[in-house]
Parts: structure tokens; C-alpha cells; sequence
């Protein structure tokens, strides 16, 4: 038994106990010796503030009946759920460097501690778990903070958007809804003043954001997952179409087990693997198709499948 559940256990004790508890009972309930349980009794009292006193009279521990209820400080978890804990800020701190790092460094310290308490190493954490951002697009924290606080305070934003579309720059004003991570992106879900409708904007396109003193003009949650998950990939909106594409079997061997889209549909047949998909827009799901090169054929819709062939074509002909 860790030092960790022997403090859960003594605290359990003591605080069902209606008088003082010997030491032979703490023995026996913990399966530990008497030098053992000693130096937990000096850990719940100098680590933890515990009020535990021993009691001459009747030979045994309790907590001070003058004291204030005593609990054990904040929040107090097994070694399972403190890994689980550090292992989401690694993970977090891997998608958003300086996300959450600077405010739970106190955190994790105190963790670190628990662990080293309970005789883990919480060091192996950076170790095992991993994150390789590929084709990231990393929005620097002055610009993800106020995006972020905009977003979950329910205000508006304004900033200046740098369209890749060649349109340039332009001032927004926007109403916050969703903050979406998406193939190892940033993307701001919001209602744009000047549009009167959901857009996206990437995070890495977007300069001088500024926070405003006035609420956001939310829209309802089924509004926001029609537009962000009705259709495959980043492009939002209602589906126009739906992708019908064949893979060869050796390409199956994984499309199988893949998510494209929660509406998919797949079926094995004798010519291959066949996947159905909705989109609304073929500029991303075409890249998608072009990534299997040879091991995937687009059977419709048409013009799906002439956006795919006319690519090749352009491809072929730098070559």
C-alpha cells in the first residue's frame, strides 16, 4: 500500500472514530508497522496541517476535539488519477505550448510531490507520452489568449484577418462560439458582423485581437455542430454532396478503421473497400483523395471526381 492510500486510510479512520484509536488498530487495518504508520502520523501533521494529536489517556490518535474539521487539503487523489492529470497537461501543453503550463506549474509541482510520496516517478510522464504536431500552424499566445478568453467569457472580438483567399487584410468583428483544433490547427467558430453568418478563421491568420466590454450573441449548439460537423474536414456547412469513394484492399487494411465523418458509411465488396462521406466543400476531401494516389478511385459524384482528375492532370503535366 502507498503512503498515498495509508494517508486516505488514516484520514477514513480517524474521522469515523468516535474516541481515540490505538496504534494496534491502525496496524492491523494497514498492514504496516508501527515505525511506518509513526512517520505518516508526521506527514498528515507537518505536510498536511492535520490536527492529530495523541491522546495519553486512552493510549491512542485523534484529532483534536478543539480543532476546526480537518479534511485533506484540495484536491487529494490516488497515483492512477494524479498520472491522469499530469497526462492531460502534457498532452494540452503539446497542442497549445504555454496553454495551461505557466498557471498549473504550482499544480504540478505539488503532484510531483504526491507521486514521489507514493513512489512514482512523475518525470516519466514527458517521457511516454508524446506529441509530433505535423504541419502545425502554432498561434502565438498573444494571439490565443484573448481568442481563447473571448470565447470562453461569451464576448466579443475584434481583429484584423489576413484571408488566404487573396482578399487581404480586413477588420472583423465577431461573436465567439467554439474554439475547433483540427489536424494540428486552431480554428475560431464564430458569427461574423460583417458576413451575418458562421465563419471560420484560422488562428494563424488573424493579428491584433482585441477584447470587447460587450456579450457575445450565441447561437444555439445544434446551429454550431450543423455548420462544423455536418460536412467531412475543415470546410463547414450543410452537405451538397455525398463522396463515394473505392479503395484497393491493400489501402482497406487501414481506411477500414478510420473516422472521416461521423455519417460515414463503409462496406467491404469484392472490388474493394467502399466508403460514403457528405461534404459541402471538394477542396479538402479532394487533397484527402490525392494522398492514397493509386489505392483510391472517386465514383461520384461527377464533379467531385472531375475536381480529382483535373488535379492529376495539372500534376502530371509539371512532370
Amino acid at each position: 500500500m502507498s503512503r498515498i492510500d495509508r494517508i486516505y486510510k488514516i484520514h477514513e479512520i480517524l474521522k469515523s472514530a468516535r474516541r481515540s484509536v490505538p496504534m494496534r488498530t491502525f496496524m492491523e487495518e494497514l498492514e504496516t508497522t508501527r515505525n511506518t504508520i509513526t512517520r505518516d502520523f508526521e506527514f498528515l501533521r507537518d505536510s498536511l496541517g492535520a490536527p492529530l494529536e495523541y491522546c495519553r489517556e486512552s493510549n491512542g490518535h485523534r484529532y483534536s476535539p478543539n480543532a476546526q474539521e480537518f479534511e485533506l487539503p484540495g484536491f487529494w487523489m490516488n497515483p492512477s488519477e494524479l498520472y491522469a492529470l499530469l497526462a492531460c497537461e502534457q498532452l494540452l501543453e503539446n497542442v497549445q505550448p504555454g496553454l495551461i503550463g505557466n498557471r498549473l506549474a504550482p499544480l504540478k509541482d505539488r503532484i510531483r510531490r504526491l507521486l514521489g510520496e507514493s513512489g512514482h516517478d512523475a518525470e516519466e510522464i514527458s517521457e511516454r507520452i508524446q506529441i509530433q504536431p505535423i504541419q502545425a500552424r502554432m498561434a502565438p499566445h498573444q494571439i490565443f489568449d484573448p481568442v481563447a478568453e473571448a470565447t470562453l467569457a461569451g464576448k466579443r472580438l475584434s481583429f484584423t484577418y489576413n484571408s488566404r483567399s487573396g482578399a487581404g487584410s480586413r477588420p472583423r468583428r465577431v461573436h465567439p462560439q467554439r474554439l475547433l483544433h483540427y489536424r494540428s490547427n486552431w480554428y475560431l467558430l464564430a458569427l461574423c458582423n460583417d458576413a451575418g453568418a458562421l465563419r471560420l478563421f484560422s488562428l494563424d491568420r488573424i493579428c491584433e485581437p482585441q477584447l470587447e466590454d460587450v456579450a457575445s450573441e450565441q447561437l444555439p449548439t445544434a446551429d454550431l455542430d450543423q455548420f462544423a460537423y455536418a460536412s467531412f474536414g475543415i470546410f463547414g456547412g450543410r452537405p451538397r454532396g455525398t463522396a463515394h469513394l473505392r479503395f484497393s484492399s491493400h489501402a482497406a487494411e487501414w481506411v477500414a478503421d478510420e473516422i472521416w465523418h461521423p455519417d460515414q458509411m463503409g462496406e467491404q465488396k469484392d472490388d474493394g473497400y467502399h466508403l460514403k462521406v457528405p461534404y459541402s466543400d471538394e477542396r479538402e476531401l479532394a487533397m484527402e483523395v490525392l494522398r492514397y494516389g493509386a489505392d483510391v478511385e472517386v465514383l461520384g459524384p461527377p464533379e467531385l471526381r472531375e475536381e480529382v482528375v483535373s488535379r492529376i492532370r495539372k500534376m502530371a503535366g509539371m512532370y
